[in-house]
């Protein structure tokens, strides 16, 4: 029987554009599935028959308890070369191999400037009074020369947002040059009584502690929030490495050669 691959969580339905997957043609069947899931049922309802998934970064939790439930399970694919959403010790207590992909680090450190600009500068808002027909400057905005940056992980990603906090004449501070930042980092009930009761101007926010963000979600409607689904990233040159060389990885699996493996 033909092995079964899935890749997740396409969004955008560019999968399948975005790689020659030919190359796997009569090899591996591929289907791809664009809505995020809501639980471990419907995962498992949804690719139960796979031996092969392609995941994208931590859209999707491969946690012990659900890699015991995909026993057909060989092959888990995941953009980028760390997936903290997946459970490597249990995957190889299952025999399944995990390998991931190449992954640029200037797309997040971008978006991390959108965010910034746009909450110093009232973006959204003066850019929602254009369109609407609404008052001609009703913000002042925040200057970023001479203030303080404070970031959370110098790492990759932190010390480019550092370089260009530098740039814009800013005073730059960090703890930890190695820490993983997610959203877990951030007490989120003290940060919404924070923006409730305007202790600090803002929140530019990317990634959530459970995504997608609920519908009724006050960080979806608070005015001093600016949020985005998830977009750090998500770029046309990030999606052409990644999907090109998950097919390889693929292809190398089927070879019997993994590569880019993890753990």
């Amino acid at each position: 029987m033909t092995p079964r691959c899935a890749v997740l969580d396409d969004y955008q339905d560019v999968a399948l554009s975005m790689a020659d997957w030919s190359a796997l043609a009569g090899a591996v069947d591929v289907r791809t599935l664009r809505q995020p899931f809501r639980s471990e049922d419907e995962v498992v309802a949804a690719i139960g028959d796979c031996e092969i998934v392609v995941a994208m970064r931590e859209r999707t939790p491969f946690p012990a308890s659900l890699l015991a439930r995909l026993p057909r399970l060989r092959l888990l694919i995941t953009s980028g070369m760390r997936n903290a959403a997946i459970d490597l010790e249990a995957a190889a207590r299952h025999g399944v191999t995990v390998c991931g992909t190449a992954s640029n680090t200037e797309p997040p450190v971008e978006l991390t400037w959108a965010l910034i600009l746009g909450l110093a500068r009232s973006v959204v808002t003066e850019s929602a009074a254009m369109r609407g027909g609404g008052p001609w400057q009703s913000t002042l905005g925040a200057d970023l020369h001479g203030r303080t940056l404070g970031l959370l992980g110098l790492g990759k990603i932190g010390s480019r947002v550092a370089r260009i906090g530098q740039a814009f004449g800013m005073n730059v501070t960090a703890w930890s040059q190695n820490l993983t930042s997610r959203a877990a980092i951030v007490d989120q009930p003290a940060l919404l009584r924070a923006l409730r009761e305007d202790w600090i101007a803002g929140a530019g926010l990317d990634v959530f502690d459970h995504e997608p963000l609920p519908a009724g979600h006050p960080l979806r409607t608070l005015p001093n929030v600016l949020a985005l689904p998830h977009l750090g990233y998500v770029t046309r040159r990030n999606y052409e490495g990644y999907f090109p060389q998950a097919v390889e990885d693929i292809a190398a699996f089927l070879a019997g050669s993994p590569i880019r493996q993890l753990g």
